[in-house]
């Protein structure tokens, strides 16, 4: 697929695999920039929120480069927002992994760790889609994540994953979509979710 006229930024604040998702993007010969210019990041069409480690880190980081109102005010932008992996979720109020940080509390709930099983969960797993959807299909994706999100509000769930009981793997919200696998690493599958996406 090709549209020129979409501007994508990657979001770069040294917590997520950029690179991985831009040449999933390119692939798609669909034009991106990877930046961390706040101006540049203001005017795109799409934005995508990724994250990688460790919830305390990435919030840091995001602290650093003064991001955390800036990504609070681009997810009531209306621009189509997509979180991958961590960037789904610290937009949520605070996790088991750093108890005593503050996520970017976009959205009520919590992010606890898996209690059973191989820790992290790394592989290809099965989502299946609730109604409140418009990108995903069921269909195997690829995971590698040690916690879930626990949304407050069950609505916003778009799909669930199983890994020794149920869980939210992916979750879409007016123009927010965000999903705990790794799209960019998941084949065909991944592929056809950015173009839904990316087409909207």
């Amino acid at each position: 697929m090709t549209d020129s006229n979409i501007k994508i930024s990657i979001i770069d604040y040294e917590s997520g695999n950029v690179q991985s998702i831009g040449n999933m993007l390119e692939y798609l010969n669909v034009p991106f920039e990877i930046t961390s210019d706040k101006e540049k990041i203001k005017h795109s069409d799409k934005i995508i929120f990724p994250g990688q480690g460790h919830f305390e880190q990435a919030m840091k980081k995001l602290k650093e480069k003064d991001m955390i109102s800036f990504i609070q005010d681009l997810t009531v932008s209306k621009k189509d927002f997509l979180g991958i992996c961590l960037g789904l979720q610290v937009l949520f109020e605070k996790s088991e992994e750093a108890p005593n940080v503050e996520g970017l509390k976009i959205f009520e709930g919590e992010v606890i760790k898996f209690k059973q099983g191989k820790i992290p969960q790394i592989g290809w797993a099965e989502i299946k889609t609730t109604q409140n959807n418009s990108y995903l299909t069921d269909d195997f994706f690829y995971f590698v994540n040690s916690y879930c999100i626990k949304p407050k509000n069950k609505g916003i769930i778009s799909s669930t994953g199983y890994y020794y009981g149920e869980y939210a793997a992916s979750i879409e919200y007016e123009n927010i979509a965000a999903v705990q696998f790794h799209p960019e690493k998941s084949s065909n599958a991944g592929m056809n979710f950015f173009k839904k996406w990316i087409k909207k």
